[in-house]
């Protein structure tokens, strides 16, 4: 039996099972772990739900900015633009259903036998396990509750990027989300970036990433992420990245959680594109 976390998948179908195959995943045996953004951008995003979905007994997902996105888009159709390539899932006979699921993600996963903590962007400096955890589970219950409608309502801006207990209800949720999904670099003040998207060594000298933040609070579990993919597979002591582009020409990763050190299986992108984002 093996353990594998999977970077962003965005819809790229075709990649994801060409990987499955490389690592020899087997629903009976294995277990998948993956990092968020299933959705949206790629071409298929309705088949890798759908197979997320039909093998719930070996695979976990953690909720990304895009699927967080896609819920909203289920909630309310007229959210959805049309560039988004997730409308085979707006337009599916599950919708439903998939809805539901999909509200029932988490969007940390705290695996203590493995010793990591997945989650799509990352964790506030300044949070420790227990406020990580109780914190992405206040967001977890809106989604699953009948505020849902309201949250969703109140869940996209980029304000407030600096974190304080005193925020609003509406304030606080927004922050979470935007940490647990959004998140690459913070300021010397301690306020959220969401314009930087460049690699490490390529980023405004004033910013520094979340991971490496001066002071940062010592949690103990590995932190696996996605959602970055300048940033591609990178490994640092407690640090997992593993968004290496696929949507953007470049590839698709599985890092074995199981082994030390991590091992890494790539497959290529079947179609380069313009940007790394």
């Amino acid at each position: 039996m093996a353990t594998f976390a999977v970077g962003d998948i965005q819809g790229c179908y075709k990649e994801f099972c060409q990987l499955l195959e490389k690592i020899e995943f087997s629903p009976e045996r294995d277990r998948l772990i993956l990092l968020g953004d299933l959705v949206n951008r790629g071409p298929d995003s309705l088949s890798v739900i759908r197979f997320a979905m039909e093998h719930q007994s070996c695979v976990d997902v953690v909720l990304g900015n895009h699927d967080l996105y896609l819920i909203a888009a289920l909630e309310d159709k007229t959210l959805a633009r049309s560039h988004d390539t997730f409308h085979d899932v707006l337009e599916a006979p599950e919708r439903k259903k998939i809805k539901k699921w999909l509200c029932r993600q988490p969007l940390t996963l705290h695996d203590p036998d493995l010793n990591i903590l997945a989650v799509h962007a990352g964790i506030f400096p300044f949070w420790s396990l227990d406020e990580a955890m109780q914190y992405a589970g206040e967001v977890e219950r809106l989604l699953q509750g009948k505020s849902r409608h309201e949250f969703l309502k109140n869940m996209f801006g980029n304000k407030p990027r600096k974190w304080s207990k005193s925020h609003s209800r509406w304030d606080r949720v927004r922050f979470f989300v935007n940490t647990f999904t959004r998140m690459r670099y913070i300021n010397k003040k301690g306020r959220l970036d969401f314009v930087e998207m460049r690699t490490l060594g390529e980023h405004r000298k004033k910013l520094k990433p979340w991971f490496n933040y001066p002071g940062r609070f010592p949690i103990e579990p590995t932190i696996v992420f996605g959602h970055w993919s300048s940033l591609g597979v990178y490994i640092q002591p407690g640090i997992l990245a593993m968004d290496s582009g696929c949507y953007w020409g470049r590839s698709l990763s599985a890092a074995n959680l199981d082994s030390q050190p991590f091992k890494i299986t790539q497959v290529k992108s079947a179609t380069a594109r313009k940007k790394i984002s």
